[in-house]
């Protein structure tokens, strides 16, 4: 009997001690076991709710395991440990780009970039190099130059260097195309094409220049080929490349084309680094179409994961207010996000009303809707009190502040209607997210921080660093219901991050667009680094 009590007592001290040691086991590789990846001598900014700022962050896996000071982290280090010394530079959560269509934007990144020329020369120059390395291609198209530096834009200009296949590049803002004379006989424009007088620039005997506007770019942009299936694949692939050269680690990307779909589920099986981009996918439906299959096809390809998921549908082209409302209340019984279309104080308005109608309809939809109104320009001053409930998200398209003449507007300020409400919105209650509107916007979140703090165009709206890097960052994840993984750099969040060149927090508003992305880390692994 002594002896089994004694073997008793003897199994249980073991198992005790056994016990106590997996215990400690846990805590020491919890709090001081080997890491992945440590980044030091930084200026951390979390974006949590308290605006936390740190020095160093220690990275297990594909999560952070620790924010604090550098002797806090540092301490993690091991041999197996990649080391990234951010030379002071600050590091923020990955951008996520609220708004954007990948495959649109990479079909761009095909085309003549004229991005930053200045001369005639530099045009030709570009075209000609372009046109030389795809001897294939039946028309050769562009964008990026301004309206300023080519005033006396001519067909012939572009004639001199590509002749015998049509030539189209759209300007910067993409509203005016300038073209070669074989891109005006494939479109069939001439001196006595019947359309308005200010969509064609004509010399003095009446024939076009090569300068289109309005309607005349509408009927170049038909002449030419759609791309195929396998360029779209392409441009998607090189949209997602693209991204975290921007420290854009995470886009919501709307598409327009159902067959595109498949390129989204070949993602899942694609070993390529551009996988690593986080999508949130929107399907375009047309105000008072029946989207209920499309939606649901969407839903079941495609369900909540960290990597890839699907969830809102995005209504544009609102053929009468009757039509939103139903095409937005229809969404919202399936209990999908509705995203709408709101440019203008009038389609804020209505995007407003259709909403709550909505809300009115569907009462047994759950409360924690996140509805959207997309690149919100101009809001009327009463409408701001819908937001202050804090359901609606407006998404903003900073990168358009780039443009001069868009801010013109904000010269003759009206008492009822609020131009670029980025503050008005907030105080209101309305959640911010950002988005840069890709193809027609800049994929570059950094340059328009710079430009939405260092402009004084609306000063009455500008926001500070920390609210204007939030809407890029974890206003964006709580836009696709993704705030309890990603948008911050916290314990357990996934380790999505950017380093930057500087820290931003102590440079001038000013001087915020000359700093770059050095660095950006995607799961975990580092998918970017910057050739010096």
């Amino acid at each position: 009997m002594a002896a089994r009590l004694t073997t008793y007592v003897v199994v249980a001290i073991v198992s005790a001690t056994l016990i106590a040691g997996l215990i400690v086991g846990a805590q020491r590789d919890d709090n001081s076991g080997p890491v992945d990846l440590i980044i030091h001598n930084a200026h951390v900014y979390t974006a949590d709710a308290h605006g936390t700022m740190a020095q160093a962050i220690a990275v297990r896996g594909n999560t952070i395991l620790r924010v604090g000071s550098d002797r806090d982290v540092l301490r993690y280090r091991r041999p197996q440990t990649e080391v990234i010394d951010a030379n002071g530079g600050a590091v923020l959560p990955g951008f996520n780009d609220a708004h954007a269509s990948l495959i649109a934007a990479g079909l761009l990144q095909q085309q003549v970039n004229l991005t930053g020329a200045a001369t005639v020369e530099d045009v030709q120059q570009r075209i000609a190099g372009w046109a030389d390395a795809h001897p294939e291609a039946p028309w050769i198209t562009g964008h990026g130059w301004t309206q300023d530096s080519f005033a006396d834009a001519t067909k012939a200009q572009l004639d001199a260097v590509v002749a015998d296949r049509p030539v189209v590049v759209l300007s910067q803002d993409r509203t005016v195309a300038w073209v070669n004379s074989a891109a005006l006989r494939a479109a069939n424009i001439t001196r006595k094409s019947r359309i308005e007088a200010s969509d064609i620039a004509r010399d003095r005997r009446g024939d076009p220049t090569g300068v289109l506007r309005g309607a005349a770019v509408a009927l170049v942009r038909n002449a030419i080929p759609a791309p195929s299936r396998d360029d779209r694949a392409e441009a998607l692939a090189a949209a997602l490349d693209e991204a975290p050269r921007h420290g854009i680690t995470s886009v919501h990307d709307f598409v327009e084309q159902m067959p595109d779909l498949d390129f989204y589920k070949d993602l899942r099986t694609d070993t390529r680094a551009h996988e690593d981009v986080r999508i949130y996918l929107g399907i375009t439906v047309s105000s008072g179409e029946d989207a209920s299959a499309r939606l649901e096809s969407l839903a079941t390809h495609f369900p909540d994961d960290p990597s890839i998921k699907a969830g809102v549908a995005y209504v544009r082209g609102a053929a009468s207010v009757a039509d939103l409302q139903r095409t937005v209340a229809e969404i919202d019984r399936q209990k999908w996000q509705v995203a709408i279309e709101a440019g203008d104080a009038e389609s804020v308005h209505n995007a407003l009303e259709a909403l709550e109608s909505a809300e009115r309809v569907n009462t047994g939809r759950s409360a924690d809707r996140r509805d959207r109104l997309e690149g919100v320009r101009d809001v009327q001053a009463a409408d701001l009190r819908a937001f202050k409930r804090g359901r609606w998200l407006a998404v903003l398209f900073p990168s358009e502040r780039l443009n001069v003449s868009d801010d013109a507007r904000a010269d003759a300020p009206s008492l009822d209607v609020l131009h670029r409400p980025a503050r008005s919105l907030q105080a209101a209650g309305a959640h911010l997210a950002f988005g840069t509107n890709a193809p027609e916007g800049l994929p570059d979140p950094l340059a328009s921080i710079a430009a939405l703090i260092s402009r004084h165009t609306v000063p009455a709206e500008e926001i500070t660093l920390a609210a204007a890097i939030n809407a890029w960052t974890s206003g964006a994840a709580w836009a696709s219901f993704d705030e309890h993984r990603k948008g911050t750099l916290e314990h357990g969040m996934l380790a999505d991050l950017v380093i930057l060149s500087d820290d931003i927090f102590k440079m001038p508003a000013e001087s915020i667009a000359r700093a770059t992305v050095e660095v950006t880390v995607i799961d975990g692994r580092v998918v970017y680094r910057r050739k010096t």
